[in-house]
């Protein structure tokens, strides 16, 4: 079983969908990570995120680069968000992440293009949403505890860029998959969102069996 689950940045798509392995045990993959191994190979390198070929260069780094703690910075969540609307980027990431979904017995796979793109075959789509301010207060909240000195207002602007980016990039925009169940998190508590996407993906999964 492919379980995709896609949306914007801190909506609890990564939570969701590292709950949704664990319940499954299937193996999970965080897609967006590796856009973000690009951007900061990009800035380690000196190179320009917003030159293709820089961003291409940057698709060759390091497996040990995926295990940086820095990775997980809003800074390079915006260089991931930048080089991927490449499409030499995505086109270079594809088969990684077509591989991994097709694998024997299936996986779970976050990101932003997984059921539209990906993975569109899968049995189970979910794309996790919230509202803005809601994403950034957790966002900022995340920083905050990690002692990073970040505002709430930055974040929200950072955010906001962000998504407009990944919605108006034309290789392989941020949407809704026609066939996905769309879980609004925005008041929902972290338990509670797994919740509801454990009992989407279970309602599917039956149906499957019923043929």
């Amino acid at each position: 079983m492919i379980v995709a689950v896609d949306g914007p940045t801190a909506s609890g798509k990564g939570t969701i969908a590292k709950a949704l392995a664990a319940h499954f045990a299937l193996p999970h993959l965080d897609t967006g990570l590796l856009y973000r191994a690009v951007g900061r190979q990009v800035a380690l390198a000196g190179g320009d995120p917003d030159c293709e070929a820089d961003a291409l260069a940057a698709c060759a780094f390091p497996d040990a680069l995926l295990r940086d703690p820095e990775l997980r910075s809003e800074a390079s969540g915006g260089l991931a968000s930048r080089v991927s609307v490449h499409p030499t980027v995505r086109a270079a990431l594809f088969e990684r992440q077509r591989a991994f979904a097709t694998q024997p017995g299936g996986a779970v796979l976050d990101g932003r293009d997984i059921g539209t793109v990906i993975a569109p075959e899968a049995e189970v789509k979910l794309f996790v949403t919230a509202s803005t301010r809601a994403r950034a207060e957790r966002r900022f909240a995340e920083m905050r505890a990690a002692a990073r000195d970040v505002t709430l207002e930055d974040i929200l602007a950072q955010l906001e860029a962000r998504d407009a980016r990944d919605r108006d990039r034309s290789a392989a925009p941020l949407e809704v998959a026609d066939d996905a169940n769309v879980l609004d998190t925005t008041a929902l508590g972290r338990e509670e969102a797994i919740a509801a996407a454990i009992a989407v993906a279970e309602e599917v999964r039956a149906r499957l069996a019923d043929g």
